[in-house]
C-alpha cells in the first residue's frame, strides 16, 4: 500500500493505536520519537491522543565505506546504550578499537542534536505511563533496539513500538525489546523510502519546530 509521505504514516498508525492503549487515559502516555524521520511520524500521534512529544536519541554505527550498513546503535539513556550487530561486525572486519572509534563520532554528533534540538527542554516524564516509541519505518532494527532499550530503562508501565513499517523476520526481535508492537507493513524491497511517495530528508529545523508544537509540561509545584 505505501504512504504518501510521513503526515500520512502517523495518522495511520494513530488510528492503528487505541487497541494497544485501551484503558489508558492521555496524561498516562508519553510519544518518543527517533529524530530526525519518525519526528514528524511521532507529532501525528501525539496530536490524536492529546500527549506529550519528546525525542529519544539514538543514532546508527555505520560500516566503514557503507555508512547504510549498521554494525550497531547507540541511544541516550543517561549512560549510552549500544546494541551491536556482531555479525555485521566480523563480515566487514572492523576490531574492537574501529567500533569504539565510530561509536565516539555517532555519540558526538548525538549530543550535537542534543543542543540543536532540545537546549535546556526538560525531558518528558516516563516512568510509570505508557511509553510510545516512534519511528519513520525499521530496517535493520539495530537503531531501534536501542531506542528501545534505553526507553526501558526509563521505567515506563508499558513500552510500545509503533512504526509504519518494518521487515516481519525483524519483529520477533522487536517484539522482545518492547511489550507491544504496532507495525502496518511488512517491509518487502529493502528501503524504507520506498514505501513513500515523499520521503525527503527531514530537516533540523523542522524537528525543532515540531517539538514546539508540544511545549514540555511544568514540573509540579
Amino acid at each position: 500500500m505505501g504512504f504518501r509521505n510521513r503526515v500520512e504514516a502517523g495518522q495511520a498508525l494513530s488510528r492503528a493505536l487505541p487497541q494497544a492503549l485501551a484503558g489508558c487515559r492521555g496524561q498516562d502516555v508519553v510519544v518518543l520519537a527517533l529524530p530526525r524521520g519518525g519526528v514528524p511520524v511521532a507529532a501525528e500521534i501525539a496530536r490524536a491522543l492529546k500527549a506529550p512529544l519528546d525525542l529519544v536519541l539514538v543514532r546508527k554505527i555505520g560500516a566503514p565505506f557503507q555508512e547504510e550498513l549498521a554494525m550497531g546503535a547507540v541511544a541516550d539513556a543517561g549512560e549510552p546504550e549500544t546494541v551491536r550487530n556482531e555479525d555485521v561486525i566480523a563480515a566487514v572486519g572492523v576490531d574492537e578499537a574501529g567500533f569504539e572509534a565510530a561509536r565516539a563520532r555517532e555519540l558526538d554528533e548525538m549530543e550535537r542534536r542534543r543542543r540543536r534540538y532540545l537546549k535546556d527542554r526538560p525531558r518528558a516524564e516516563v516512568a510509570g505511563k505508557v511509553a510510545i516509541v516512534v519511528d519513520d519505518g525499521v530496517a535493520t532494527g539495530a537503531t531501534t533496539r536501542a531506542a528501545l532499550r534505553a526507553v526501558r530503562r526509563r521505567g515506563p508501565a508499558k513500552l510500545i513500538l509503533a512504526t509504519p513499517v518494518a521487515p516481519a523476520e525483524r519483529l520477533p526481535e522487536l517484539r522482545a525489546e518492547a511489550d507491544e508492537v504496532v507495525c502496518l507493513e511488512d517491509l518487502r524491497w529493502g528501503a524504507i523510502g520506498l514505501c513513500y511517495d515523499d520521503f525527503r530528508q527531514v530537516e533540523d529545523e523542522t524537528v525543532v519546530e515540531l517539538l514546539a508544537e508540544f511545549p514540555p509540561a511544568r514540573p509540579p509545584a
